[in-house]
């Protein structure tokens, strides 16, 4: 990916002197780029390692279009101009990050970091409409929340932006202590606590320390924004350098607490105990529990940006989500509940109760089309069968598995005396078409359909094949 910016923002020998090097070289960098095809003159080249690629490489081609180069060697038999332009450094990716961190301290942005095993995306996508509705915002777009993809989103910060929202992934230890040194962020949220690769880091306990790496960045007097209602993280209290603000849907300690929860078609209402005062009436236009937590932690944070109460409701009610996680809406006569982006124990729990609550109210039949969890080591055959005895507990009408721990799934659910007749399982993640057939031979008009898993699944698949399927023939 590329990053143009409107006007020069750094020359050769600025981001040498970030890098702790010289460089004589008075050239002028107008974009940053990591894809050396992406290259001209004025570019600056980041020659990363990847898992199949080495930017190293590639070196020669992108000085040959008049690029810079950040590099961790340098190419043999360079010309002398083409030397000056080669910054070389022991980590690439160590000096991409120093050249996003220079370019935020320019702008100088209040700065939120969100972390989390689940709701991390649609977390920051409430700060970032809350904040949006006084400040100008800058976000993390799609899922750049890596350590590659949260310098760029950085780097594409326009000037002008008062707040910045940064989202902070992880699959091993080390990587968010890494990306909040760069993000420096004065308000950090951490969402929650699950089973999401735990395959990489072996218990829910480093788990915990992994996310807990965002404070590394922050100054002593930031703010930690933490759920209550996870014992891990409640744990904290008092034991942090910066404050701490507690959320919560049911722990009287916390400073913000969620009640009288009232979910409606396509909304949600609730009332918020937040300190000493109660705020009436927020909406979100989104339902499901776990959604008034990320709605909540946003509450939280536009009191630390200064907004007054009525500024903050109305930024929550311009909530969007984006991709495809938990997108409700009407397709051909049935309601669908498309949340295909990724999927962890506590969010596929979230959605499925989601369903069941949309069931019970509209008096539908409910289908459940789920697929793998990924990344779950060896816990990953009890906590698929713990998501069957759930669908099984929900009394959803059908359930349709889909992927390599489909078996699993359905074995849980009939352990807890769901009718094997109303299973549908597939294990060919490559013929998305008979799993879309089985979910379309089941509909009736009205019915309601969740589609979740992890994006490794694609099972956006089986439902483009769905809609194919209720185009040609319509559900009466």
């Amino acid at each position: 990916m590329s990053i143009r910016f409107k006007k020069d923002v750094f020359s050769v020998s600025e981001i040498a002197s970030l890098l702790g090097l010289e460089s004589s070289c008075d050239a002028k960098i107008r974009s940053i780029t990591t894809d050396s095809r992406e290259t001209e003159s004025g570019s600056l080249f980041i020659a990363l390692k990847g898992e199949r690629f080495d930017g190293n490489d590639f070196i020669p081609q992108a000085l040959a279009r008049g690029a810079a180069v950040i590099a961790e060697r340098m190419p043999e038999d360079l010309a002398e101009d083409e030397a000056e332009r080669v910054l070389v450094v022991k980590s690439s990716l160590d000096g991409f990050g120093k050249v996003a961190k220079a370019y935020k301290d320019r702008i100088n942005p209040r700065t939120v970091a969100v972390t989390g095993s689940v709701g991390k995306t649609t977390t920051k996508e409430f700060i970032y409409a809350v904040a949006s509705a006084r400040f100008l915002t800058h976000k993390t777009e799609g899922n750049f929340n890596n350590e590659i993809g949260m310098p760029l989103s950085i780097l594409s910060m326009p000037e002008t932006a008062q707040v910045c929202v940064l989202e902070m992934g992880m699959s091993q230890a080390g990587e968010i202590s890494r990306m909040t040194r760069i993000a420096t962020p004065s308000i950090a949220v951490i969402t929650n606590i699950g089973n999401s690769h735990i395959e990489n880091l072996g218990s829910r306990e480093n788990i915990c320390r992994a996310k807990l790496e965002i404070i590394e960045g922050m100054p002593d007097d930031g703010w930690v924004i933490l759920n209550a209602d996870e014992p891990m993280l409640f744990a904290q209290k008092g034991k942090l350098k910066q404050n701490i603000l507690f959320v919560s849907l049911s722990n009287p300690q916390a400073d913000y607490r969620a009640l009288n929860i009232r979910e409606c078609e396509d909304n949600t209402e609730f009332d918020l105990v937040a300190g000493k005062r109660v705020v009436t009436n927020i909406r979100i236009p989104t339902i499901g529990r776990h959604n008034v937590y990320d709605a909540t932690y946003a509450f939280a944070v536009g009191v630390l940006l200064g907004m007054s109460d009525e500024e903050i409701k109305r930024g929550l009610v311009s909530f969007r989500n984006t991709g495809m996680r938990q997108n409700i809406y009407e397709y051909g006569g049935i309601t669908l509940i498309e949340d295909c982006y990724n999927a962890g124990p506590e969010s596929m729990r979230a959605a499925i109760d989601v369903l069941a609550k949309l069931a019970d109210k509209n008096h539908c039949n409910s289908i459940a089309v789920l697929g793998d969890m990924r990344e779950l080591g060896e816990y990953s055959k009890q906590l698929h069968m713990e998501i069957g005895t759930l669908v099984a507990s929900k009394h959803i009408s059908h359930l349709i598995t889909f992927g390599r721990e489909a078996e699993n799934i359905a074995l849980g659910a009939i352990n807890h005396a769901y009718k094997p007749d109303n299973i549908s399982i597939n294990t060919n993640t490559e013929n998305p078409t008979a799993t879309a057939r089985v979910v379309f031979d089941l509909l009736g008009r009205g019915d309601a359909v969740l589609f979740k898993a992890s994006r490794a699944v694609k099972l956006e698949r089986v439902i483009e094949e769905l809609k194919q399927l209720i185009d040609a023939k319509p559900i009466r």
